[in-house]
């Protein structure tokens, strides 16, 4: 069973910066995708970023300039480095990884105060 451990949420003030990582528990093969998604108090779960197998990145617009996905292959790791944020990044973020299934980390909470 693998486990994705998440890890780098916080409370921060508006401006400041966090670098979140999400960590698979053993090797995964095959991953063709990486993402950081966010969801907020009442509103739907949305992709953030994303990494492709390639290395291609894709980015909502409300981040664009700001956050930035990375990876590390040799250890099944994601990291998500968050910039200038703002009060509305105020979420809790999930990572996914999928290869041959799909696998989701139990979130991290992020809180920017204004």
């Amino acid at each position: 069973q693998v486990q994705l451990v998440e890890s780098g949420g916080g409370l921060v003030q508006a401006g400041g910066s966090l670098r979140l990582s999400c960590a698979a528990s053993r090797i995964i093969f095959g991953i063709n995708f990486m993402g950081w998604y966010r969801q907020a108090p009442g509103k739907q779960r949305e992709l953030v970023a994303a990494i492709g197998g390639g290395g291609s990145t894709n980015y909502a617009d409300s981040v664009k300039g700001r956050f930035t996905i990375s990876r590390d292959n040799a250890k099944n790791t994601v990291y998500l480095q968050m910039n200038s944020l703002k009060p509305e990044d105020t979420a809790v973020y999930y990572c996914k990884l999928v290869g041959i299934q799909a696998y989701w980390g139990q979130g991290t909470r992020v809180t920017v105060s204004s």
